[in-house]
Formats: C-alpha cells, sequence, structure tokens
C-alpha cells in the first residue's frame, strides 16, 4: 500500500471502468436477443436468399433439360414431319414452369 492511497484508488478506478465496459457490452448482447423482429427480420431474409438460390438453380436445371430434349428431339427427326421443332415450345413451357415455382415460393414466403 502506497503511502497516501493514491495507487489504490487509481487501482479500483481501472477496475470499475473494466467493469463498465463489460456490463454495457452485456447489455448489448441480451438487447440483441430481446430484439425480436430483429432476429425475425434477419431469419426471414436468410431464408429469402436460400429460396432464390433453390430457385435459380431449378430454373438452370429445367433449362438444362429443355435443352437436351430438344436436343435430342432435333437429331432424332422429331416435329419435323409437321414442319416445326418442338425446342420453342419446351422451353416456353420450362420457363412457365420455373416461373411459377418460384412465384409460389415468393408468396409462401410473405404469409
Amino acid at each position: 500500500m502506497t503511502g497516501n492511497g493514491t495507487g489504490d484508488t487509481d487501482a479500483l478506478r481501472e477496475e470499475i471502468r473494466r467493469t463498465r465496459v463489460e456490463l454495457g457490452e452485456t447489455m448489448e448482447l441480451l438487447a440483441a436477443k430481446a430484439d425480436v423482429k430483429a432476429r425475425l427480420r434477419s431469419s426471414a431474409g436468410q431464408a429469402k436468399e436460400r429460396m432464390r438460390e433453390q430457385a435459380a438453380v431449378t430454373v438452370a436445371r429445367v433449362r438444362g433439360q429443355a435443352a437436351q430434349q430438344a436436343g435430342q428431339a432435333r437429331s432424332q427427326g422429331h416435329g419435323e414431319a409437321l414442319g416445326r421443332s418442338p425446342a420453342p415450345w419446351a422451353a416456353v413451357a420450362a420457363g412457365a414452369v420455373a416461373t411459377m415455382i418460384v412465384l409460389l415460393i415468393v408468396r409462401g414466403r410473405r404469409r
């Protein structure tokens, strides 16, 4: 212990400052957990992003399958007897299916 007690006072003040900082951080964490609205918004945003990614993958897969089937149909000569190619119709159908999937996902997320 120092003769005038200044060392103990400074140490005590430093400890109080650290305690206040820790308490402030703890309060911020508790406030964040208690903010249900913000947590729901964050969760909904993450779910929306996952749905968009899944929709993009589905659209790409459907387009790939449509292109593959159109190529097979062309190589086999289907549709040429009528004078038209089925490829545009397959692409339109694939696009319509993909659009419906995306709309259903977005609409389901809004409820």
